[in-house]
Protein backbone atom coordinates (compact mmCIF):
# COMPACT_ATOMS: atom_id res chain seq x y z
CA UNK A 1 0.00 0.00 0.00
CA UNK A 2 1.11 3.57 -0.18
CA UNK A 3 1.89 5.48 3.16
CA UNK A 4 3.91 8.59 3.76
CA UNK A 5 7.58 8.17 5.55
CA UNK A 6 9.80 9.86 7.28
CA UNK A 7 13.58 9.48 7.37
CA UNK A 8 14.76 12.16 9.53
CA UNK A 9 13.03 14.59 11.20
CA UNK A 10 12.81 18.32 9.39
CA UNK A 11 10.71 20.65 7.01
CA UNK A 12 7.73 19.35 4.83
CA UNK A 13 10.75 18.40 2.62
CA UNK A 14 11.18 15.36 4.47
CA UNK A 15 7.35 13.54 3.53
CA UNK A 16 8.03 10.65 0.92
CA UNK A 17 5.22 8.73 -0.41
CA UNK A 18 6.80 5.18 -0.41
CA UNK A 19 5.66 1.48 -1.02
CA UNK A 20 5.10 -0.39 2.35
CA UNK A 21 3.44 -3.65 3.37
CA UNK A 22 1.05 -3.42 5.96
CA UNK A 23 0.93 -6.97 7.98
CA UNK A 24 -2.43 -8.56 9.08
CA UNK A 25 -4.10 -7.17 12.45
CA UNK A 26 -2.63 -8.12 15.46
CA UNK A 27 -4.60 -9.76 18.37
CA UNK A 28 -6.87 -6.82 19.61
CA UNK A 29 -6.49 -5.02 16.45
CA UNK A 30 -8.31 -3.72 13.37
CA UNK A 31 -7.10 -3.09 10.00
CA UNK A 32 -8.69 0.19 8.68
CA UNK A 33 -9.11 1.02 4.83
CA UNK A 34 -8.89 5.02 5.13
CA UNK A 35 -11.38 7.06 3.37
CA UNK A 36 -10.35 10.39 4.69
CA UNK A 37 -7.15 11.80 6.75
CA UNK A 38 -6.89 14.34 9.22
CA UNK A 39 -4.27 16.76 8.78
CA UNK A 40 -3.39 18.26 12.22
CA UNK A 41 -0.58 20.76 13.78
CA UNK A 42 0.62 17.83 16.11
CA UNK A 43 1.83 16.16 12.97
CA UNK A 44 4.26 18.72 12.04
CA UNK A 45 5.50 18.40 15.36
CA UNK A 46 6.49 14.96 14.94
CA UNK A 47 7.61 15.46 11.54
CA UNK A 48 10.25 19.08 12.74
CA UNK A 49 11.07 16.80 15.87
CA UNK A 50 9.63 19.24 18.43
CA UNK A 51 7.85 15.92 19.77
CA UNK A 52 10.20 13.01 19.30
CA UNK A 53 9.08 9.99 17.86
CA UNK A 54 11.21 6.78 16.85
CA UNK A 55 12.50 7.00 12.96
CA UNK A 56 11.75 6.27 10.21
CA UNK A 57 8.07 6.64 11.03
CA UNK A 58 4.76 6.95 9.71
CA UNK A 59 3.16 10.51 10.09
CA UNK A 60 -0.82 10.99 11.15
CA UNK A 61 -2.42 10.51 14.22
CA UNK A 62 -6.48 10.71 12.72
CA UNK A 63 -8.40 9.05 10.02
CA UNK A 64 -11.77 7.91 9.11
CA UNK A 65 -12.85 4.57 7.28
CA UNK A 66 -13.85 1.36 7.19
CA UNK A 67 -12.85 -2.16 8.74
CA UNK A 68 -11.55 -4.64 6.68
CA UNK A 69 -9.97 -7.51 9.39
CA UNK A 70 -10.23 -7.66 12.56
CA UNK A 71 -7.56 -9.79 14.73
CA UNK A 72 -8.17 -12.28 17.30
CA UNK A 73 -10.16 -10.86 20.51
CA UNK A 74 -11.86 -8.04 18.90
CA UNK A 75 -15.32 -8.75 19.15
CA UNK A 76 -16.95 -4.72 19.25
CA UNK A 77 -16.27 -4.29 15.52
CA UNK A 78 -16.40 -6.45 12.50
CA UNK A 79 -15.82 -5.87 8.68
CA UNK A 80 -17.67 -2.97 7.16
CA UNK A 81 -18.11 -1.05 10.23
CA UNK A 82 -17.48 2.93 9.55
CA UNK A 83 -14.89 3.62 12.39
CA UNK A 84 -12.69 6.82 13.47
CA UNK A 85 -9.89 7.40 15.32
CA UNK A 86 -7.56 10.38 16.32
CA UNK A 87 -4.92 9.30 19.12
CA UNK A 88 -2.75 6.69 17.52
CA UNK A 89 -0.76 5.09 17.11
CA UNK A 90 0.86 7.34 14.28
CA UNK A 91 0.61 5.92 10.76
CA UNK A 92 -2.59 7.77 9.97
CA UNK A 93 -1.12 8.98 6.65
CA UNK A 94 -1.95 5.93 4.37
CA UNK A 95 -3.97 3.99 2.62
CA UNK A 96 -4.63 1.46 5.65
CA UNK A 97 -3.86 0.99 8.87
CA UNK A 98 -3.32 -1.24 12.30
CA UNK A 99 -4.80 0.30 15.08
CA UNK A 100 -6.05 -1.19 18.14
CA UNK A 101 -9.92 -1.61 18.37
CA UNK A 102 -10.49 0.05 21.95
CA UNK A 103 -9.27 3.30 20.88
CA UNK A 104 -11.49 3.84 17.47
CA UNK A 105 -15.65 4.76 17.88
CA UNK A 106 -18.05 3.76 15.49
CA UNK A 107 -19.47 7.02 13.33
CA UNK A 108 -22.81 7.24 13.58
CA UNK A 109 -25.20 8.30 10.34
CA UNK A 110 -25.30 11.67 10.58
CA UNK A 111 -21.31 12.09 10.85
CA UNK A 112 -19.83 11.93 7.14
CA UNK A 113 -16.06 10.43 6.80
CA UNK A 114 -14.89 13.65 5.99
CA UNK A 115 -15.81 14.66 8.83
CA UNK A 116 -14.68 12.71 11.11
CA UNK A 117 -11.58 12.60 9.76
CA UNK A 118 -11.26 16.63 9.97
CA UNK A 119 -13.03 17.18 13.40
CA UNK A 120 -12.57 14.13 15.82
CA UNK A 121 -8.96 15.26 17.00
CA UNK A 122 -9.91 18.78 16.75
CA UNK A 123 -13.60 18.38 18.11
CA UNK A 124 -12.91 16.33 21.06
CA UNK A 125 -9.56 18.98 21.91
CA UNK A 126 -12.40 21.60 22.03
CA UNK A 127 -14.83 19.30 24.04
CA UNK A 128 -12.41 18.88 26.58
CA UNK A 129 -10.97 22.17 26.63
CA UNK A 130 -14.48 23.45 27.36
CA UNK A 131 -16.10 21.26 29.23
CA UNK A 132 -13.48 19.71 31.33
CA UNK A 133 -10.32 21.88 31.19
CA UNK A 134 -11.71 24.65 32.02
CA UNK A 135 -15.82 24.15 32.27
CA UNK A 136 -17.05 27.71 30.05
CA UNK A 137 -20.41 28.98 31.85
CA UNK A 138 -23.63 30.57 30.67
CA UNK A 139 -22.50 34.62 30.27
CA UNK A 140 -18.68 34.38 30.39
CA UNK A 141 -16.52 36.16 28.16
CA UNK A 142 -13.82 33.91 26.83
CA UNK A 143 -10.58 34.73 24.74
CA UNK A 144 -9.92 31.96 21.62
CA UNK A 145 -6.83 32.20 19.61
CA UNK A 146 -6.51 31.05 16.77
CA UNK A 147 -9.97 30.90 15.79
CA UNK A 148 -10.48 30.63 11.67
CA UNK A 149 -7.88 27.23 12.43
CA UNK A 150 -9.24 23.91 12.65
CA UNK A 151 -10.13 23.46 16.46
CA UNK A 152 -10.64 27.35 16.86
CA UNK A 153 -14.01 26.85 14.15
CA UNK A 154 -14.93 23.97 16.64
CA UNK A 155 -14.42 25.73 19.70
CA UNK A 156 -15.83 29.07 19.00
CA UNK A 157 -19.14 27.19 17.75
CA UNK A 158 -19.22 25.27 20.72
CA UNK A 159 -18.38 28.18 23.37
CA UNK A 160 -21.67 30.07 21.67
CA UNK A 161 -23.59 27.09 22.09
CA UNK A 162 -22.48 26.87 25.95
CA UNK A 163 -23.73 30.66 26.02
CA UNK A 164 -20.05 32.36 26.37
CA UNK A 165 -19.15 35.81 24.41
CA UNK A 166 -16.32 34.54 22.42
CA UNK A 167 -13.66 37.22 21.97
CA UNK A 168 -11.41 35.36 18.87
CA UNK A 169 -8.34 36.41 17.49
CA UNK A 170 -6.90 35.54 13.75
CA UNK A 171 -3.70 36.18 11.91
CA UNK A 172 -4.93 38.46 8.83
CA UNK A 173 -8.23 39.98 8.40
CA UNK A 174 -9.19 37.63 5.75
CA UNK A 175 -10.38 35.48 8.52
CA UNK A 176 -12.33 37.89 10.73
CA UNK A 177 -15.91 36.84 8.56
CA UNK A 178 -15.17 33.08 8.94
CA UNK A 179 -14.36 33.60 12.66
CA UNK A 180 -17.60 35.88 13.85
CA UNK A 181 -19.75 33.70 11.11
CA UNK A 182 -18.44 30.40 13.55
CA UNK A 183 -19.39 31.81 17.21
CA UNK A 184 -17.29 35.05 17.95
CA UNK A 185 -19.12 38.15 19.34
CA UNK A 186 -15.47 40.16 18.84
CA UNK A 187 -12.53 39.31 16.77
CA UNK A 188 -9.11 40.75 16.48
CA UNK A 189 -6.28 40.67 14.40
CA UNK A 190 -3.18 39.89 16.36
CA UNK A 191 -0.99 41.47 14.00
CA UNK A 192 -2.04 44.73 13.70
CA UNK A 193 -4.78 45.10 16.99
CA UNK A 194 -3.34 46.08 20.29
CA UNK A 195 -5.64 42.92 20.99
CA UNK A 196 -4.81 43.08 24.64
CA UNK A 197 -6.00 46.68 25.34
CA UNK A 198 -9.08 45.26 23.09
CA UNK A 199 -9.57 42.51 25.13
CA UNK A 200 -9.36 44.83 28.39
CA UNK A 201 -11.63 47.02 26.50
CA UNK A 202 -14.24 44.90 25.80
CA UNK A 203 -14.21 42.69 29.69
CA UNK A 204 -14.24 46.31 31.16
CA UNK A 205 -10.91 45.78 32.61
CA UNK A 206 -11.51 42.75 34.39
CA UNK A 207 -9.90 40.76 32.06
CA UNK A 208 -11.72 37.01 30.55
CA UNK A 209 -11.45 33.68 33.36
CA UNK A 210 -9.80 31.35 30.42
CA UNK A 211 -7.31 31.89 27.59
CA UNK A 212 -7.31 29.07 24.86
CA UNK A 213 -3.97 29.32 23.08
CA UNK A 214 -2.91 26.93 20.56
CA UNK A 215 -0.52 29.64 19.08
CA UNK A 216 2.28 29.61 22.09
CA UNK A 217 5.45 31.65 22.10
CA UNK A 218 3.63 34.42 19.99
CA UNK A 219 0.84 35.20 22.18
CA UNK A 220 1.99 33.87 25.35
CA UNK A 221 2.66 37.43 26.99
CA UNK A 222 -0.45 38.39 25.81
CA UNK A 223 -2.13 36.25 26.87
CA UNK A 224 -1.49 36.18 30.67
CA UNK A 225 -2.16 39.85 30.15
CA UNK A 226 -5.68 39.20 29.11
CA UNK A 227 -6.60 37.17 32.13
CA UNK A 228 -8.59 38.04 35.25
CA UNK A 229 -7.44 37.76 38.92
CA UNK A 230 -6.96 34.15 39.14
CA UNK A 231 -7.65 33.28 35.59
CA UNK A 232 -6.47 30.55 33.65
CA UNK A 233 -4.03 29.82 31.12
CA UNK A 234 -4.65 27.26 28.69
CA UNK A 235 -1.79 26.41 26.40
CA UNK A 236 -2.66 23.72 23.73
CA UNK A 237 -0.66 24.70 20.81
CA UNK A 238 2.51 25.73 19.63
CA UNK A 239 1.97 27.20 15.93
CA UNK A 240 4.36 29.96 16.64
CA UNK A 241 7.18 27.91 18.16
CA UNK A 242 7.21 26.73 21.83
CA UNK A 243 6.72 28.59 25.17
CA UNK A 244 9.74 30.02 26.61
CA UNK A 245 11.10 29.26 29.42
CA UNK A 246 9.89 31.60 32.27
CA UNK A 247 10.17 32.10 36.10
CA UNK A 248 6.82 30.88 37.90
CA UNK A 249 6.61 33.88 40.24
CA UNK A 250 4.90 35.30 36.82
CA UNK A 251 1.94 33.72 37.43
CA UNK A 252 1.46 35.02 40.91
CA UNK A 253 2.53 38.80 39.59
CA UNK A 254 0.03 38.88 36.70
CA UNK A 255 -2.82 37.69 39.22
CA UNK A 256 -2.62 34.01 40.84
CA UNK A 257 -2.91 32.75 37.79
CA UNK A 258 -3.16 29.03 36.84
CA UNK A 259 -1.31 27.33 33.71
CA UNK A 260 -2.43 24.01 32.44
CA UNK A 261 -0.24 22.33 29.42
CA UNK A 262 -3.39 19.49 28.65
CA UNK A 263 -3.26 16.90 25.70
CA UNK A 264 -6.14 15.17 24.14
CA UNK A 265 -4.39 11.75 25.09
CA UNK A 266 -4.16 12.58 28.82
CA UNK A 267 -8.33 13.38 28.47
CA UNK A 268 -9.05 9.81 26.89
CA UNK A 269 -6.75 7.82 28.49
CA UNK A 270 -9.50 5.01 28.57
CA UNK A 271 -12.05 3.50 26.20
CA UNK A 272 -14.77 5.15 28.51
CA UNK A 273 -13.43 8.41 27.72
CA UNK A 274 -12.61 7.96 24.43
CA UNK A 275 -16.14 7.05 24.03
CA UNK A 276 -17.56 9.70 26.28
CA UNK A 277 -15.87 12.50 24.20
CA UNK A 278 -16.69 11.47 20.98
CA UNK A 279 -20.29 11.31 21.78
CA UNK A 280 -20.03 14.88 23.05
CA UNK A 281 -18.82 15.41 19.83
CA UNK A 282 -21.14 13.67 18.01
CA UNK A 283 -23.90 14.95 19.60
CA UNK A 284 -22.71 18.52 18.65
CA UNK A 285 -22.39 18.03 15.13
CA UNK A 286 -25.72 15.88 14.39
CA UNK A 287 -27.15 18.64 16.43
CA UNK A 288 -26.15 21.26 14.07
CA UNK A 289 -24.56 23.25 16.74
CA UNK A 290 -21.60 22.65 15.62
CA UNK A 291 -20.27 22.58 11.48
CA UNK A 292 -17.18 20.76 10.96
CA UNK A 293 -15.56 22.84 8.21
CA UNK A 294 -12.66 21.57 5.95
CA UNK A 295 -11.58 24.29 3.04
CA UNK A 296 -9.07 21.86 2.33
CA UNK A 297 -8.67 19.14 0.86
CA UNK A 298 -5.00 17.42 -0.84
CA UNK A 299 -4.36 13.77 -2.22
CA UNK A 300 -2.46 11.60 0.13
CA UNK A 301 0.70 11.73 -2.05
CA UNK A 302 0.33 15.82 -1.42
CA UNK A 303 0.54 15.36 1.85
CA UNK A 304 4.24 17.58 1.64
CA UNK A 305 1.89 20.10 -0.09
CA UNK A 306 -0.71 19.93 3.09
CA UNK A 307 1.83 20.81 5.74
CA UNK A 308 3.53 23.59 3.51
CA UNK A 309 -0.09 25.06 3.15
CA UNK A 310 -0.55 24.73 7.20
CA UNK A 311 2.59 26.84 7.89
CA UNK A 312 1.87 29.67 5.57
CA UNK A 313 -0.71 30.61 8.18
CA UNK A 314 -3.38 31.20 5.10
CA UNK A 315 -5.54 27.72 6.00
CA UNK A 316 -8.78 28.04 7.91
CA UNK A 317 -10.92 25.43 8.97
CA UNK A 318 -9.68 21.61 8.42
CA UNK A 319 -7.60 20.21 5.79
CA UNK A 320 -7.44 15.96 4.88
CA UNK A 321 -6.00 14.27 2.77
CA UNK A 322 -7.63 12.07 0.23
CA UNK A 323 -6.33 7.99 -0.09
Amino acid sequence: MKAIRLEKTGGPEVLALQDIELPPPAPGQIRVKHTAIGVNFIDTYHRSGLYPVPLPSGLGVEAAGIVEAAGKTVSNLKVGDRIGYCTGPIGAYAEANNVPADRVVKLPPGVSDDAAAAGMLKGMTAEYLLRRTFPVKHGQTILCHSAAGGVGVIACQWARHLGATVIGTVGNDDKVELAKANGCAYVLNTRKDDWVERVREITEGEGVPVVYDSIGKDTWGGSLDCLAVRGMMVSFGNSSGPVPAFEPAILGAKGSLYLTRPTLFNYTRTTEELQASADALFAMITSGAVKIIVNQRFKLADARAAHETLHTGRTTGATVLIP
